[in-house]
């Protein structure tokens, strides 16, 4: 879906904005009504003015899974979608994420995020606005909405930048264009595309070293534009930024060595300590505020794309309608490729019973929330039912609303089943078969549902929706 994307403002809206700032830099001063009108803009571009999302952290761009009509019984995607060179490899999934901080004493960031799902792939974009504060957010947001809207339509980088050109020119007191920005597009081929205009260069951590880009350079509409095509492997990882995060090394501590090799080098650290693009793109932007001392003088946003090997999560919940159906069930859920998790009680007990093994209480550490896992051999993980469910869905659902801190990765590191749960389902997952019983537990029945809903159907339709959203892959299966 690509949503607000498709709205652009009207050129006579966004000349009115140049000529205002214009104006400003002419006399240093602020003129009256300027704001409100950054703010309607700022609206109709569909995002509210005063966001400062700290990660637009959705996850996995395929489009093989489900329209919004199809069944709730079963789902898919076609593998035979990939082409080229790609198809001889194991499909992929495509993780985005980024993490800004505003310039210090500022509501508002004067980088903005794009990103854009496509059929044949998925395109990240940052721009960063001239100055700071409230019109560097406009002229960011308006300059990557273009971008974003114009890429999804297949218009060339020629296209998007004659465009940009044309409706953001250079400012008339120094030169300096009104807005920068970087893009990233990644095709479902395996095929990388990079189109750079006065960012600092993107960063490329191969099998955890540092690779040159293979960048050449054009001019167009004047705009000297760096750009390449490449091949990319499952594993990599690439950075995009803006400029502030180069500026955090000459702040209060001093560290006149930082630059884009010294970020590079960061860039290497954090891609080796992490798994996924939100919590890559946290640790990077934290060593450029620690460099700034918590005051930066410039707007600074990481944007992160890796790039993963297929990876298949197998989850069985519940008992199935009809006591018949156990065996059936299990060797379903047995058969998959990839992880295996079991959920719930008695769902281990049937688990455990048809593959002729011991269902093993954990003795480790005991967490006063989550009840404890257990153990069955030949199964990954194994938990209690509906506590650990929602407890691992409320994790979701903070990562894929943006809501991560480093609050909620000591949350995510505790040694419980829901945390474990949630972590395979972020950092090891891109297709998740879900296998459901339909068998009603009366201590989970309320009053208020239809008698065939029970409180762990609601859980795993809150799970498809959260993982739909984080754009992985889903099948559904109901015994």
């Amino acid at each position: 879906m690509v949503g607000d994307h498709r709205y652009i403002p009207s050129s006579d809206r966004v000349l009115a904005i140049i000529e205002d700032v214009s104006a400003e830099e002419k006399t240093g001063g602020t003129h009256a009504g300027t704001e409100t009108e950054y703010r309607k803009i700022g609206a109709g571009c569909g995002r509210k003015a005063d966001d400062n999302s700290t990660g637009n952290r959705r996850l996995v761009g395929r489009d093989y899974g489900r329209d919004k009509g199809d069944s709730d019984e079963v789902e898919g995607y076609i593998a035979g979608k990939l082409k080229g060179a790609w198809k001889h490899m194991k499909q992929f999934a495509i993780d985005m994420a980024y993490k800004s901080l505003n310039h210090y004493g500022e509501e508002l960031c004067g980088d903005k995020v794009e990103i854009v799902d496509k059929e044949d792939s998925r395109i990240l974009i940052l721009a960063d606005g001239m100055g700071s504060g409230i019109r560097a957010n406009i002229l960011a947001t308006l300059t990557s909405k273009i971008i974003a809207t114009m890429m999804y339509n297949d218009m060339t980088i020629d296209e998007v930048v004659a465009t940009i050109a044309k409706t953001l020119p250079l400012s008339s007191i120094n030169g300096v264009a009104y807005s920068t920005f970087s893009i990233i597009q990644v095709y479902h081929t395996g095929e990388i595309y990079v189109a750079e205009y006065d960012n600092p260069e993107c960063i490329l951590i191969r099998q955890g070293k540092l690779k040159a880009l293979p960048f050449s350079y054009r001019k167009i509409e004047g705009k000297k534009i760096r750009e390449c095509r490449f091949q990319t492997v499952p594993g990599d990882a690439l950075a995009i930024m803006s400029d502030g995060c180069l500026y955090c090394g000459t702040g209060d501590i001093m560290n006149y060595r930082w630059d884009w090799n010294a970020l590079a080098n960061c860039c290497e650290t954090c891609a080796d300590k992490t798994r996924t693009a939100a919590q890559m793109a946290d640790m990077m932007n934290k060593a450029c505020a620690d460099l700034y001392g918590g005051m930066c003088s410039d707007d600074t946003t990481i944007a992160v794309a890796r790039i993963m090997e297929e990876e298949i999560v197998n989850i069985l919940t519940g008992p199935p309608q009809n006591k018949a159906d156990d065996a059936r069930m299990v060797q379903d859920f047995m058969k998959q490729e990839g992880i295996k998790i079991v959920s719930g009680g008695i769902t281990s007990q049937i688990v455990a019973r048809e593959l002729g093994t011991r269902l093993i209480t954990s003795v480790g550490v005991l967490d006063p929330e989550i009840p404890p896992t257990a153990k069955i051999e030949g199964i990954d993980l194994v938990t209690e039912g509906v506590l650990t469910l929602n407890k691992a869905i409320d994790l979701l659902e903070q990562y894929q609303q943006d809501e991560v801190s480093e609050e909620f990765f000591e949350e995510l590191s505790r040694d419980n089943g829901a945390a474990r749960l949630a972590c395979y389902l972020m950092e090891n997952c891109t297709t998740v078969n879900l296998f459901i019983g339909k068998a009603i537990n009366k201590d989970y029945t309320t009053k208020e549902l239809p008698f065939e809903i029970s409180v762990r159907q609601n859980l795993m339709k809150r799970m498809q929706t959260v993982l739909t959203a984080m754009h992985r892959t889903v099948h559904v299966y109901y015994y």
